[in-house]
């Protein structure tokens, strides 16, 4: 049976330090919620990628759990060999210390699912049961995941790779997906990675910061979103940091953003919302760049946009009073 890959991504740069918020984070609007959210406080996401550097100083507590389905080691070793589980976990929420860098949510947790080796391969049985362990997971406090990160991806659409999506979504687990890296820069022609490509994820593209299309990021019929995924600034392992690019540094923006979506609207809705209430509490919070849906779906994530809307529209009634 084939594997499934990391997406393959590009290492821009690694840094010894970083003081500071990304770019991307910013861009996504994410500094502008943070008080209204909490900063995504009480929200589990999980991470199922290559493992973890849990002792970097800008990931450290910001672990719950975790647990390893690779070859590689203990089932209780779920470390990073690789670097780019470590990098998406801090892109989705580092903590905003006084040094280093913050994630999107920097107050919710991670569920590490180490489901990919060190060389950044594993066996779709291993991202199976990673995904199955992630929504049957619980914390010590009844605590669940909220949301699942996956900056994977393989050709085979596996009959059981789809039950597993399908079943974490019936749980009420949105599942954010990368589309992948075989991109022509061209939007009518589609390139496919499941689980990305299933209708049922939330499939994210990839944008530069002059708000382009990437050119290597994925495009078809599927794609629901994009985010910032060029020269991402994030954790990587021996506690460096790193600037990678990929519609894999994408992916986190998003989950990172479902956590600070669920914060906002389950207060004010007072209750936990379903799946797909989620998907359209966060479809709300996204702005149209120009491209056909093909290749950025709804658009870009703009956490505050609401709140810019409704000043907009005071300042509006104002004027005809």
């Amino acid at each position: 049976m084939a594997k499934m890959h990391l997406i393959p991504y590009q290492v821009e740069e690694i840094e010894d330090t970083a003081k500071e918020i990304p770019r991307g984070i910013q861009m996504i609007q994410a500094p502008d919620v943070w008080e209204q959210a909490n900063e995504g406080d009480g929200n589990v996401i999980a991470i199922i990628d290559t493992g973890c550097d849990t002792n970097h100083p800008d990931l450290k507590g910001q672990v719950v759990d975790g647990k390893n389905f690779t070859s590689d080691g203990e089932e209780t070793d779920y470390s990073d060999g690789n670097g780019h589980g470590t990098h998406v976990a801090g892109t989705a929420a580092a903590a905003a210390k006084e040094e280093g860098i913050a994630g999107v949510a920097p107050n919710a947790k991670l569920l590490v699912v180490k489901v990919l080796d060190e060389n950044g391969s594993g066996d779709y049985q291993w991202i199976i049961d990673g995904i199955n362990y992630a929504t049957d997971w619980e914390g010590p406090n009844g605590e669940k995941v909220r949301a699942i990160s996956m900056s994977l991806g393989g050709p085979q659409d596996l009959p059981e790779l789809y039950e597993a999506v399908k079943r974490a979504i019936n749980s009420g687990i949105p599942v954010v997906c990368a589309a992948g890296n075989q991109g022509d820069d061209r939007h009518d022609t589609d390139e496919t990675a499941f689980p990305g490509a299933y209708n049922e994820v939330i499939q994210v593209g990839a944008i530069n910061y002059d708000r382009d299309i990437a050119p290597f990021s994925n495009t078809n019929d599927e794609i629901d979103i994009v985010a910032p995924g060029v020269d991402i600034l994030s954790t990587y392992t021996d506690q460096k940091y790193a600037r990678l690019s990929g519609t894999s540094m994408a992916t986190p923006h998003v989950s990172g953003a479902l956590a600070l979506v669920i914060s906002i609207a389950e207060t004010q809705f007072d209750r936990k919302l379903t799946e797909a209430e989620l998907y359209a509490q966060l479809v709300r919070r996204t702005v149209p760049l120009g491209y056909p849906k093909s290749a950025e779906g709804n658009g870009l994530v703009a956490l505050d946009i609401l709140n810019r809307f409704e000043n907009l529209f005071q300042t509006f009634n104002t004027a005809f009073k």
